[in-house]
C-alpha cells in the first residue's frame, strides 16, 4: 500500500464577511443610481433630438423620471428651438444625484468597511495516513 502524506489548510482572516458585504453595498448604489443617471440621460436627449412624446417609450421613460426631476424642474428655464428642448434642470439633477451617489457609498465605506486584519493560517499534517480503498475496489477475503 502506498502511504501519504495529508496537509490539511484553513485560512481565516479578520472582518473578510464584512468587508465583502460593504463593497456589495457600494456596488449596489452605483448600480441603482448608474441606472437613474442613464434613464435621466436619455431623457435629455430624447428631448434634444425631438422625440415623439405619444411614443410608448418615451412616455415610459418621461413617467419614470419624471418624480426624479420634479425637484429640479423650477430652477432653470428650458430653451427650445424647433421642438428641441434642453432640459437644463435634468443636467443639474444629473450632477446632484452622482453627488448624492458618490457620499452615500462613502458613508456606508466609512460606516461599515474594516480594513484587512491579520490571515491566520492553520496547517494540520497527519503523517503516515493511509486512505481506505474506495468501497468497490475492497477485495474479497481468502479462505485460510
Amino acid at each position: 500500500m502506498t502511504e501519504y502524506r495529508e496537509v490539511r489548510t484553513e485560512h481565516h482572516e479578520a472582518g473578510q464577511t464584512q468587508r465583502v458585504t460593504t463593497f456589495k453595498a457600494t456596488q449596489l448604489i452605483w448600480l441603482l443610481f448608474g441606472l437613474l443617471e442613464a434613464a435621466i440621460g436619455l431623457r435629455i436627449l430624447f428631448k434634444l433630438i425631438a422625440v415623439n412624446p405619444g411614443n410608448p417609450f418615451a412616455v415610459l421613460l418621461y413617467t419614470v423620471t419624471n418624480p426624479f426631476l420634479a425637484p429640479f424642474m423650477s430652477l432653470k428655464g428650458s430653451p427650445s428651438a424647433e421642438g428641441m428642448v434642453l432640459e437644463v434642470s435634468s443636467v443639474i439633477a444629473m450632477i446632484v444625484y452622482a453627488l448624492i451617489a458618490w457620499a452615500l457609498e462613502r458613508l456606508v465605506y466609512v460606516l461599515f468597511y474594516r480594513p484587512r486584519g491579520h490571515v491566520s493560517v492553520r496547517q494540520t499534517v497527519v503523517e503516515d495516513h493511509i486512505p481506505p480503498p474506495p468501497d468497490d475496489t475492497i477485495p474479497p477475503e481468502r479462505p485460510r
